[in-house]
């Protein structure tokens, strides 16, 4: 179920992942949520928040532990690229699904999709130290790739095109190569 609610979100967001949704995606008995999730729809979308940020997370990891930092953020944005393409562009991210729908009244989302972006952008930081840059600037470029891939992302949804993300995918590879680069 919560697989299936990360799937919803990605591409109907928040407000359209419904339990009834989720139950027919993965096919569980509608008993199951309220077993499994006390908390309801809330801690349903909450549990697939963690669990598409942990996913994501994950690969950014991995790329932390690459020789090539510049050629993991490029991995990063082709990654992104494949999803949008394979899914017609109907496919985003469910952390911003989530993060731009939250609202006063069910603050909890909002919350997690803060935890989950600051936990991909303190791996990338943690990429770019170790490749030469200052804590700052590591920060600075770790807050800036994801917010750019992120928005990159919404672009190429709207406009049913790969242009936004590529040339954002470009700009960030000059960027990050200059930077990145001994001596500078």
């Amino acid at each position: 179920m919560v697989l299936s609610a990360a799937a919803l979100l990605r591409e109907y967001g928040a407000g359209g992942t419904s339990v009834d949704k989720v139950l027919a995606h993965s096919g569980a008995p509608r008993g199951s949520v309220y077993h499994h999730f006390p908390g309801g729809r809330a801690q349903l979308i909450d549990e697939a928040v963690a669990l598409a940020g942990d996913f994501i997370a994950g690969l950014i990891d991995a790329a932390a532990r690459a020789d090539d930092p510049v050629a993991a953020v490029d991995a990063f944005f082709a990654l992104w690229r494949e999803q949008l393409v394979g899914s017609d562009f109907r496919a985003g991210c469910p952390i911003v699904a989530v993060a731009v729908e939250t609202n006063d009244e069910a603050p909890g989302p909002a919350r997690s999709a803060a935890a989950v972006f600051g936990r991909w952008q303190q791996a990338l930081a943690a990429l770019f130290v170790r490749h030469g840059l200052t804590e700052e600037r590591g920060r600075r470029l770790g807050a800036f790739v994801i917010a750019a891939v992120e928005g990159a992302v919404v672009m190429c949804r709207a406009e049913r095109s790969t242009a936004p993300l590529d040339a954002t995918a470009a700009e960030i590879h000059e960027l990050l190569a200059h930077a990145l680069r001994p001596g500078t």
